[in-house]
């Protein structure tokens, strides 16, 4: 056995309404949730977190609504930051464009923003519709989440 410990992921979920105002709450839960895991407020890796989430959420809600059903914000820290955002719309599936730059009016752009930002992105299947995922990598050393013991409780942001 190695005698390093462990990295232990920690995770935040939430399901969150599709409407405009949920994808604007899945942004600032997204803000919140990594300020309390130590990363500080208005760096670049913060920054790109919140863009990622505001984009992914952005699209789950106008391209990935059914009426009735809620989408879902899942973030996992691990050696790398892994966002999910799930939706009930399997058939609408993004397509990776790179070095093509979307010339749609009002639009159009979000997922060219998340392939700049994230290390990593893609879509998986779910039942009902798909998960799209963004895996951003600290740029330095991880931060330390609080300890689980210390109270922290993804749910009483619902």
């Amino acid at each position: 056995m190695n005698s390093e410990m462990a990295t232990l992921d920690v995770e935040f979920e939430q399901q969150i309404s599709s409407t405009r105002r949920g994808a604007r709450l899945a942004r600032l839960l997204a803000e919140q949730q990594i300020q309390e895991w130590g990363v500080p407020y208005g760096c670049e890796f913060a920054d790109a977190v919140t863009t990622v989430v505001a984009e992914l959420a952005a699209n789950a809600v106008l391209r990935g609504r059914v009426p009735g059903r809620d989408f879902s914000l899942r973030m996992v820290l691990g050696d790398v930051l892994r966002i999910e955002v799930s939706d009930a719309k399997g058939e609408r599936r993004p397509a990776r464009q790179p070095d093509l730059l979307p010339h749609v009016a009002g639009g159009g752009y979000g997922l060219v923003l998340v392939e700049e930002l994230a290390d990593e992105w893609g879509v998986t299947d779910r039942n009902p519709g798909k998960t799209v995922w963004a895996e951003l990598t600290w740029p330095g050393s991880r931060p330390t989440p609080p300890s689980p013991n210390m109270g922290q409780n993804p749910a009483r942001l619902s």
